[in-house]
């Protein structure tokens, strides 16, 4: 049994799907790592996976997430049997290795089934087929010599890109660097938000009620398949993403713009908290879907595709969330792709973005409305930095966060009254998958 997550329950099917699994995932690796593309963008797009039973798309998937949380570790294992650099026309080669190797370090595969639907596969790659012997023998090698590699390794070192640790030890320390390293390992739990009654739902899902009001489980298929989805009793929100709208406090009747809204579930808990919301993004697409999943849940709002920084309505608002456009590194743990898609100059870009969005956001505010800003981010740019620019340029107050707003959470809490929430945080060592949260900053202000 490997070291990380289980293969899906029936990940295991006949060989002729297998291999089409397996091939999925080797393309969407592929996707991520060499065309630098988002993992989410190619589960949609990808007809090939998309065609697969569910059961072998969950399989990919499994596979494809576990080689990118771990790659640092199939990196340094593969480079310890591999010496010399790959040739540059091998194909698919590398990722059909990287993918064998996830299965045989960290997942519950039997590993002559990943040898050998590796070799098949490098067999059928025009350019890869002849290094099908190299494959061979190096992951033969890595199956004998998995435990040995494993205990060598620093794994919390080796899974973190350089530069993303280099930052965050010198914002957060090592101790609490190595942590969050750690969490980003994991595949993380399923989170849900209530409609109604929130320990109503976790009797009816057989979840786990965190002190925030969020519901946690791990994930066993679908989420679609879960109690009461086609009742929309629930929305998926990791629950660093349910706090925004929540510190917005009572919106029953008031008027609140939602910039940036899709995927929807901060629009969702608004309007479920009796807001007239108007919830805007730049992609109609995306407020298509946000739409769909609104009526499922039986909530209403006014949807607007337009670009926030021209946008003009016709009246300011009550209250105003604004989710900006980050590099999102707060969320590596559940789009591990994210490591491999950012780097430290995206950081300079959106801060700039989040700075103009903001003054926006300000300009669309009452005299004495509340703006909660926040980003999915860990970096101090597009967080704390990013608060006392804001609060330098505008006439603004922050109105402190109290724990008990976050579930008696103090340490979530900064000392400036903001919230600073970290992959890390809120642990569970009997069963890790239900620990962690995204990484935010959420601060509220109000205009003077």
């Amino acid at each position: 049994m490997g070291l990380g997550p289980r293969a899906p329950e029936g990940a295991h099917p006949p060989s002729g799907k297998a291999l089409a699994a397996r091939d999925a995932a080797v393309r969407l690796l592929r996707g991520v790592t060499v065309e630098r593309r988002s993992l989410d963008g190619l589960l949609e797009s990808d007809r090939a996976f998309l065609a697969l039973e569910p059961r072998d798309r969950a399989f990919a998937r499994a596979l494809v997430g576990t080689a990118l949380r771990r790659a640092g570790q199939i990196a340094d294992a593969l480079g310890r049997l591999i010496t010399k650099p790959l040739p540059k026309r091998s194909g698919r080669l590398r990722q059909i290795l990287e993918i064998a190797a996830a299965q045989i370090l960290f997942l519950d595969v039997p590993p002559f089934a990943a040898v050998s639907s590796a070799v098949d596969q490098a067999g059928a790659d025009r350019d890869a087929r002849h290094f099908k012997g190299l494959a061979n023998a190096a992951l033969r090698r890595l199956v004998e010599n998995k435990e040995g590699f494993l205990a060598e390794q620093d794994a919390a070192a080796l899974n973190l890109p350089p530069w993303l640790r280099t930052r965050w030890v010198a914002t957060y320390g090592e101790a609490t660097t190595r942590a969050i390293a750690e969490a980003l390992m994991l595949e993380p739990s399923l989170d849900l938000s209530a409609k109604g009654d929130p320990a109503a739902l976790a009797a009816l899902v057989n979840g786990r009620l965190l002190a925030t009001g969020t519901l946690r489980l791990v994930p066993s298929g679908p989420a679609e398949n879960l109690p009461g989805y086609a009742d929309g009793a629930w929305w998926v929100q990791d629950a660093a993403a349910a706090l925004p709208a929540r510190l917005l406090g009572d919106v029953a009747g008031k008027r609140v713009a939602d910039l940036c809204a899709a995927p929807g579930g901060k629009t969702a808990a608004l309007a479920a908290s009796g807001a007239s919301v108007t919830a805007l993004d730049v992609s109609a697409a995306r407020l298509k879907r946000l739409s769909a999943n609104l009526a499922r849940l039986g909530l209403s709002a006014e949807t607007v595709a337009a670009d926030l920084l021209t946008w003009d309505p016709p009246e300011a608002f009550d209250a105003v969330l604004l989710d900006a456009p980050c590099t999102a590194t707060g969320t590596i743990r559940r789009h591990p792709d994210i490591s491999f898609l950012k780097r430290p100059e995206d950081i300079v870009a959106l801060a700039a973005t989040q700075a103009r969005m903001a003054d926006k956001a300000v300009a669309l505010l009452k005299p004495g409305g509340t703006l909660v800003f926040c980003t999915c981010s860990l970096e101090p740019e597009e967080g704390e930095e990013q608060l006392a620019r804001l609060l330098h340029r505008h006439n603004l107050q922050i109105v402190p966060v109290a724990a008990a707003e976050v579930g008696g959470l103090g340490e979530l809490v900064t000392p400036a009254g903001a919230v600073r929430t970290l992959p890390s945080q809120l642990p569970d060592p009997a069963e890790p998958r239900l620990g962690g949260l995204d990484g935010f900053f959420i601060a509220r202000l109000r205009k003077r």
